[in-house]
Order: C-alpha cells, then sequence, then structure tokens
C-alpha cells in the first residue's frame, strides 16, 4: 500500500477527476465504491447544488469521497463553508493560490490536495501546506496550464523536486499509463476523459457518444490569451480556431464564449455551439461502461502488465 491508498484509506491509487458537468454524486460514488476515490466536481454548481450532491453521495457511499473546488469559483466561501459543515473529508483545490485554503481546511481535518502544470507551482503547494498535489500534463481535458509540459516530461520532474506523494493527470486512459505513470514516479493516477464515457457520468448521451467517436488529433488546446482549454473539434471549436489566427484578444474571445458555453455543450448536449472539454486520450475511448468496470480494467490491467514485466523485451 502506498502513499496515496494509506492518506486516503481507498484501495487503488485510481482517482477520478472532478470534472465540470460531469462528475457529480452518481459518478462520485460509483468510483469510491468501486475502490477508487470518486470526486464531485464543484465548478459548475451553484453553492445549494453542492450541498445536494454531498448528501446523495454520503448516502450512496459508505467509502471516502472528495470535492474538487476551483479556487477562482465565485462563490468558494459558501463552497468552502459546506465541505467543512457536511464533513467532506478531501479537497482538491485547482486554478489558483493553494495557500488561501489549504490551512483553513486541514485545521478542520481535511485532506488537500492541489492541481499544478509545472514544478514552480508543485513546489508553491507543498509549501502550503497540501497533502499531495495532482501533476496534469498538457494532454488533459479541460482547463491546462500555460507551460505545455506533457505528462511524461512533468510526473517525474514533480516527483523528483517534492517531498508529499504526487498523483499523475493528463493522457491516462487505461492500465498501460498507470504502470507508466507510476513509473514515472507518482503514487497514483487521476483519470477524467475516460470516467466522461461512462453510466454514471452526468455529461449529456450526446457528449459521450462524440467522446467514444473521437479519433487521434480531434482535440486541441484553444482559448490559449484568456484560459488555456483542450477542446474537441466543432463549429464552435473551430470559430474560436478561426479568431485566434486572425490574432484575437483576450476581451474578443471572451465575448466569443460568452456565459454557459460548457453546460450548452458537455450538459446539455449541443455538439455544434457547445464547448466540448475533453482529453487527448479521448481517441482511445470506444466505450461507454459502468464507473465500475473501468476501475475492474484499470486494476486487473495494471497487474497484468506487473507480472509480464519478466518478458523478454524487458529483460536487457
Amino acid at each position: 500500500m502506498n502513499r496515496i491508498q494509506k492518506l486516503f484509506g481507498i484501495t487503488y491509487p485510481i482517482i477520478q477527476a472532478g470534472m465540470i458537468w460531469c462528475s457529480g454524486w452518481e459518478l462520485a460514488s460509483a468510483v469510491s465504491n468501486a475502490g477508487g476515490l470518486g470526486i464531485i466536481g464543484a465548478g459548475s454548481m451553484y453553492p445549494e447544488v453542492l450541498r445536494d450532491q454531498i448528501k446523495k453521495c454520503q448516502a450512496a457511499t459508505d467509502k471516502p469521497f472528495a470535492v474538487n473546488v476551483p479556487l477562482l469559483y465565485p462563490s468558494i466561501e459558501e463552497h468552502m463553508a459546506s465541505i467543512v459543515e457536511l464533513g467532506v473529508p478531501i479537497v482538491f483545490t485547482s486554478a489558483g493560490n493553494p495557500k488561501t485554503w489549504t490551512e483553513h481546511l486541514k485545521l478542520h481535518g481535511i485532506k488537500v490536495v492541489h492541481v499544478v502544470s509545472s514544478v514552480k507551482f508543485a513546489l508553491k503547494a507543498q509549501t502550503a501546506g497540501v497533502d499531495a498535489v495532482v501533476a496534469e500534463g498538457f494532454e488533459a481535458g479541460g482547463h491546462n496550464g500555460r507551460e505545455e509540459t506533457t505528462t511524461m516530461c512533468l510526473v517525474p520532474a514533480v516527483s523528483d523536486a517534492l517531498d508529499v506523494p504526487v498523483i499523475a493527470a493528463g493522457g491516462i486512459g487505461d492500465a498501460r499509463a498507470v504502470l507508466a505513470a507510476l513509473a514515472l514516479g507518482a503514487e497514483g493516477v487521476q483519470i477524467g476523459s475516460r470516467f466522461v464515457a461512462t453510466i454514471e457520468s452526468s455529461a449529456h448521451l450526446a457528449f459521450k457518444k462524440r467522446v467514444v467517436a473521437a479519433g487521434e488529433g480531434d482535440t486541441a488546446l484553444r482559448l490559449k490569451p484568456l484560459t488555456p482549454v483542450r477542446l474537441l473539434g466543432n463549429a464552435f471549436a473551430q470559430q474560436v480556431a478561426k479568431a485566434e489566427s486572425e490574432g484575437a484578444d483576450p476581451e474578443t474571445l471572451s465575448k466569443l464564449l460568452g456565459r454557459g458555453r460548457a453546460k450548452r455543450g458537455m450538459f446539455e448536449g449541443d455538439m455544434d455551439e457547445g464547448e466540448l472539454e475533453i482529453g487527448q486520450v479521448s481517441g482511445q475511448i470506444h466505450s461507454i461502461v459502468s464507473a465500475a468496470e473501468v476501475v475492474e480494467e484499470l486494476v486487473q490491467g495494471y497487474h497484468a502488465l506487473a507480472q509480464g514485466m519478466t518478458d523478454s523485451k524487458f529483460t536487457w
């Protein structure tokens, strides 16, 4: 049992990412019940919605689960108050300064993990007192770091620099990637895109099917002058690409993005004008299955690969 398993009290060091519009209580509880760590994605939730989601998750599982809170969220005070009041055991923070809330959460006995995209920010998170970090590479879906460092480069660099345990994220969708991440120095993996295409995901079925249909090269990092985000190609993404090629400034891109674009795509199912956030690994996802099946495939595949390391290609 490694440090991540001990830290969270989970059977497998498999963490489901807290994705906006996709990670409600059904998905989080299903992953936790399967032996991993499920996460409720609070970034798309009003305070009263998050409270309801936490209560439903607590009723659906007696296993540990977490809440992901983007630190730039406008109602963050209400979210943090609910998390403390309702006894959420673990919080993943992102998109902001971890110093702001880490001490407060830890004073209430909550374990804190921060998502980073560089060694620089990983060290700042460790100094802030987090219990672990997620090192998320350029391949990941959703909002990305500006450094554009790939997972294979980022994870060993962060692992070498930190004393706290590291969770690898970005481009991890099967057992081969899990084994590789641990070989690079991580003690756990955070997986987003593969869990989008599950029965329990709160994403619209049209989005799940679009993810399954995606091929190599169907995603691109867009809106870099504003907030970098990896998107599946559609009419909206084409508009963004055109604007960027014409040198659009952040204000112009912000107007093009508008409000509710991610909800429109991922939650409401508008595959043309919605914002479709997903990782590069979507090209390797070919089915919509249950969250428990995903965890089982990862665990069984990992052990089979680990046992197969005596194969001749590994013995030089």
